[in-house]
């Protein structure tokens, strides 16, 4: 047992320029609705670290949070639906891109995707994205306890398949129930690279 990271939140930021300076960075990225700030909520066990809204898309900025002494996680904006005008949308595209490319301390891009419906055509878009530029990606199956048993290795299977990689390369996790927190907690030190929590 692991137990929660020692993370506290730190600024919301709309460009890279405006984020606090740190030696390593993980950043969480995925659909509106995947559950991003549920997972970095249980990954700090607290549920006031990050803001969950129940309309999708409420992330608009950068939210970066402490790990430690000298590493930070950055909740970025979901993407795919948000209640915004086009160009909105395309701002926060514009932002996102130049954080994942242009942000030197960035050692890991946690994809996550749905695991209830496994990917989408943006999941896939993404990943494809991150690939193009050889950023360091590792992809986050949620919802692990909406998936029945009876359909879990089934499921496994085609959500890796559907994202491009081994099924033992997805890390399957459950914000609900703590499923995979720790083997995640750990990942998230390692590619880091210090024992920040």
């Amino acid at each position: 047992m692991k137990g929660p990271l020692r993370m506290r939140f730190l600024l919301s930021a709309k460009t890279i320029e405006q984020l606090a300076p740190t030696k390593t960075e993980v950043a969480v990225v995925g659909r509106s609705n995947v559950g991003k700030s549920l997972l970095i909520n249980a990954l700090g066990g607290s549920g006031k670290l990050a803001l969950v809204s129940k309309t999708p898309g409420r992330t608009r900025l950068l939210n970066q949070f402490a790990l430690g002494e000298s590493a930070t996680v950055v909740d970025m904006p979901g993407y795919g639906y948000a209640a915004a005008s086009g160009s909105e949308r395309a701002s926060w595209q514009r932002m996102a891109e130049r954080y994942l490319l242009e942000r030197d301390e960035l050692t890991r891009i946690m994809v996550l995707v749905d695991g209830e419906i496994g990917p989408t055509k943006l999941d896939v878009q993404m990943l494809d994205w991150l690939r193009s530029y050889d950023r360091p990606y590792a992809i986050v199956a949620t919802k692990h306890d909406k998936v029945k048993s009876s359909q879990r290795d089934k499921r496994k299977r085609e959500l890796a398949a559907g994202c491009g990689v081994d099924p033992g390369a997805v890390v399957w996790v459950s914000a609900a129930k703590g499923t995979g927190l720790d083997r995640l907690r750990g990942l998230v030190l390692q590619w880091l690279d210090r024992s920040a929590g």
